[in-house]
């Protein structure tokens, strides 16, 4: 159970790291998405950093377990908020990305749970 949990918060961690990255850099592709879901460039600075801090939490939670709880509990509501702030916009077919992120904090945060 424990080397399933390391590899999925492995994957959640560099994900969220892409993802920060990709709004700290303000990649044009990433604005362009932001625009449509009505959500302002000059939040990107403040989602991106979020985003890293949320993988350092994951990654901060192989060695003391509650880090890893914390920052996964706040990376499922951070990307709840991205879900429902895509659904809001109408891009139904933009959902896979938050989901995608939300399934990975989730299952990094219940498998943290069952193998502690």
């Amino acid at each position: 159970m424990f080397t399933t949990y390391l590899l999925l918060t492995l994957v959640a961690a560099a994900a969220c790291l892409y993802a920060a990255a990709v709004d700290i850099l303000r990649a044009g592709w990433v604005l362009d998405n932001m625009a449509k879901y009505g959500v302002p460039p000059s939040w990107l600075l403040p989602l991106g950093l979020l985003k890293a801090v949320g993988a350092v939490g994951l990654l901060a939670g192989l060695a003391v377990p509650v880090l890893g709880i914390a920052a996964a509990v706040g990376l499922i509501l951070f990307f709840l908020g991205a879900v429902v702030t895509v659904t809001r916009a109408h891009w139904y077919s933009h959902l896979l990305y938050p989901v995608s992120f939300l399934v990975l904090a989730g299952g990094s945060l219940a498998l943290r749970v069952a193998s502690a």
